[in-house]
């Protein structure tokens, strides 16, 4: 990442935003979602449980080899710090969870597992749901499915491997996607290529969120053709994340928040 770059980002976004709180969102739907699912406090019973495999994932100081196929590189690397430095924070976690919650998506498709700290977001939002979740390290992975089988999901298909090579064919299977989070290979290349693999399965109903959206130029770029694509309507810029919207009876039109 690139300090200077994400900076100076955070300054743009911080004197663009204009919809914090709901502040001139006229949809009814939009409204709401900014309301009460974006700004929503409430403390569901599965975070404490969630947050508390996070404690131990900090406390664990084995070291594992990572697959890094977005970057290239393998190295190793203790699980604390792939806990405190990699994984998105409880934050970020809760607000995927209450879109889940709100949306109850039948299937999810989550990419970069990682150590499964937002898997576990995702897929204990909706038992009905199934969460397809990718992974490209092995051992990592192996963390996370171990932590799915402490948390009881029964509702959870790993999928392991490079995801430029597992995802369309899982995508031929499954065929349907309700909801997607991207968080895998951060390059502009990477990003289009995921999003015009999942949209195949999407539907006027379906949600699609982009981590670090303002993370390096590529990515601000990638989110930035993202919004303009002919089937997206809605988007919200919440800096870190970024949510993007299909649904064609809501009047187009991109927001930008502080979360």
């Amino acid at each position: 990442m690139n300090k200077h770059f994400f900076a100076i980002e955070i300054v743009k976004h911080i004197f663009k935003a204009r919809h914090t709180r709901g502040f001139g969102v006229h949809s009814p739907y939009m409204f709401h979602f900014v309301r009460f699912i974006i700004y929503e406090k409430s403390q569901y019973y599965v975070f404490p449980k969630i947050e508390s495999l996070r404690a131990q994932l900090k406390a664990d100081h084995r070291i594992i080899s990572v697959n890094d196929f977005g970057t290239g590189n393998d190295r190793l690397r203790k699980i604390s710090d792939i806990t405190r430095k990699s994984l998105k924070n409880s934050k970020w976690g809760q607000l995927l969870f209450r879109i889940v919650e709100f949306t109850k998506p039948e299937v999810i498709v989550d990419l970069g597992t990682s150590l499964g700290i937002t898997t576990l977001y995702l897929a204990s939002a909706s038992t009905k749901s199934k969460c397809y979740t990718f992974e490209g390290c092995a051992q990592t992975l192996a963390i996370a499915e171990q932590c799915f089988a402490n948390f009881g999901l029964s509702n959870v298909e790993t999928v392991l491997g490079n995801i430029d090579q597992t995802l369309a064919p899982k995508m031929k299977e499954i065929q349907r996607v309700d909801f997607a989070f991207i968080d895998a290979n951060h390059s502009y290349d990477a990003v289009i290529r995921y999003f015009n693999t999942i949209i195949a399965g999407c539907h006027d109903k379906s949600i699609i969120v982009l981590d670090d959206i303002h993370w390096s130029a590529d990515m601000s770029k990638a989110w930035e053709e993202l919004k303009k694509h002919e089937k997206v309507i809605n988007s919200m810029d919440l800096f870190q994340m970024g949510i993007l919207f299909f649904n064609p009876e809501i009047n187009k039109k991109h927001f930008r928040l502080i979360f």
